[in-house]
């Protein structure tokens, strides 16, 4: 039975991976859910080019390709705590629907390549989660190959992030030399036991005293005295580990392990379970006055962070992700969407693991419901019990790549702005109308962003499309005063668009032009940002 609204959501961790692609995301995605319990078998995750599934990766390009380009939500109970794991896109291309997908997560889980350190997209998705202020659990896989030093992964994380890591496990060689790692704060010894000769994994030892002499059984004396040595100097040189100082986003604990192999993956859970954050309040407007919304406040809100449509090709289904934010829901509520004002009754919410799905009697702030709708709810939508209450929308980013998009066979021009606008809604792709044209023009940040555009749109809506390079190479969103903007727009017919919101938009050929008409223009903004919602 369910308890209160403060204390279910004092439960929930909610929580998103993070991580350079290959560095084995979707593996430890995989072995986080077998040790929650939610799946009774790790899928064997095949060598990268073939035809890679697992549990949070449902689109057939994702399939066909072995990488992540959607997020899922993955919901399982665990030891007392109600987990939600949030699976990012794992490709550069798909920063946008990363950015979302954190705006959700009340910690990050950064992973890092034993070999490669801190990659240039793994960068990036650091500084998406600094914007928001989210606390980084840090966890080095496949240390089971050959790894840098320690030593140097921390003195990069140091140096490249600013953030203090603190190693909370310590490990035993790396390679064909790992022999599994020592907790600094038990000094326990977890062995890492190597696939039998039938190449099948027999489980990993359980931890033992290292003070004892059964680590003699794992560890020869130099690797023991390594060990020792190697876990001394590391606490001397690393900061304690503050789980306060983790909160403000100071400081990562580390974990070690090998995702492929299950070792170190319930030391991870457990880790989040301790030190990642139950929600926390939200910075709000409420009738145009600032608040912030407590997890145990008694009125139900929420966001809408992504759409996603065509979860399921059986159906065509339209699918609005909600984080909830406060108050116990139930299933059959009315939520009122705070922008237009139209009331929802909520019949047959969806608790989602990966593409599977059951109805949620109910749910608590921390969690994520899927909303069945037909274009009632958008990315950034504000909803609640009075419809007053409005978070901060979700930015729109400007794209890198412009391209037109026709439809090959003509007779289908109108399938076509149907299929784009839903796309476009969903946050798949940004949308442009050119004043004068017929063509559209769309916006990425990276080709295989088009290239999962034109598999959809075949797939789902039966077009085949034509990319063409257009004339323009940026996108800004017009803003100022009233008669300013329109003396522009007059001005600059040929070189202006609406987006999927009916807002102005500049397309410039060149970033030189950009910035001089910029100059001639200082009382109007050219933004790259727009906020949705």
């Amino acid at each position: 039975m369910s308890q209160s609204p403060p204390v279910e959501a004092s439960r929930r961790r909610t929580f998103a991976i993070i991580s350079h692609p290959d560095a084995g995301k979707t593996t430890l995605t995989e072995n986080l859910l077998l040790a929650g319990g939610a799946i009774r078998a790790a899928g064997q995750v095949r060598a990268r080019g073939e035809n890679r599934r697992t549990r949070s990766d449902w689109m057939k390009i994702e399939r066909e390709r072995g990488i992540s380009v959607s997020a899922s939500v993955m919901t399982f109970d665990h030891e007392g705590l109600m987990f939600n794991l949030l699976d990012t896109p794992g490709h550069e291309d798909f920063s946008e629907d990363t950015y979302r997908t954190l705006t959700a997560a009340d910690a990050a889980v950064m992973v890092l390549d034993a070999a490669k350190g801190i990659e240039p997209q793994t960068l990036k998705l650091f500084e998406v989660c600094r914007l928001r202020d989210i606390p980084i659990v840090t966890f080095i896989n496949k240390m089971d190959r050959e790894a840098q030093d320690p030593i140097e992964l921390l003195d990069e994380i140091s140096s490249k992030l600013a953030l203090d890591p603190a190693p909370l496990f310590w490990p035993a060689g790396s390679g064909g030399r790992f022999k599994g790692m020592l907790d600094l704060r038990t000094q326990q010894f977890l062995p890492f036991a190597k696939r039998t000769a039938d190449n099948k994994d027999e489980g990993h030892p359980k931890p033992i005293a290292f003070s004892g002499n059964a680590v003699a059984s794992y560890l020869d004396p130099d690797e023991r005295a390594e060990l020792e040595e190697g876990s001394m100097l590391v606490q001397e040189a690393s900061k304690p580990f503050d789980p306060q100082a983790f909160l403000e986003g100071h400081m990562t604990p580390v974990f070690f392990g090998s995702a492929l192999r299950h070792f170190g993956i319930d030391q991870l859970l457990a880790g989040l379970g301790t030190y990642a954050p139950a929600p926390k309040a939200v910075a709000a407007t409420r009738s145009a006055a600032e608040t912030h919304v407590v997890p145990g406040d008694p009125e139900v809100t929420g966001f809408v962070f992504k759409v996603q449509a065509n979860m399921d090709p059986n159906h065509r289904d339209r699918i609005a992700f909600l984080r909830l934010c406060s108050g116990r829901f139930q299933r059959g509520m009315k939520l009122k969407v705070q922008n237009t004002g139209r009331q929802l009754s909520v019949n047959a919410p969806i608790m989602f693991f990966a593409s599977d799905r059951e109805l949620a009697e109910e749910a608590f702030a921390g969690d994520v419901i899927g909303i069945p709708n037909h274009g009632v709810l958008r990315v950034g939508d504000s909803l609640s019990e009075t419809g007053l209450l409005r978070f901060a929308g979700l930015p729109n980013f400007a794209p890198e790549i412009l391209q037109r998009v026709r439809v090959k066979d003509p007779l289908k021009a109108k399938h076509l702005k149907k299929a784009l606008e839903g796309l476009a809604e969903e946050g798949v792709t940004q949308l442009f109308r050119p004043q004068f044209g017929a063509d559209f023009i769309v916006g990425a940040v990276g080709q295989l962003q088009l290239e999962v555009m034109a598999d959809r749109l075949a797939n789902e809506y039966q077009l085949e499309v034509l990319f063409e390079p257009s004339p323009f190479a940026e996108a800004r969103w017009l803003t100022g005063k009233e008669a300013d903007t329109k003396d522009f727009i007059d001005k600059h017919k040929t070189a202006m668009a609406t987006d999927i919101d009916d807002q102005p938009v500049f397309l410039s050929k060149s970033a030189w032009e950009l910035g001089y008409v910029a100059e001639r223009y200082p009382d109007l903004g050219f933004q790259r940002t727009r906020e949705r919602g």
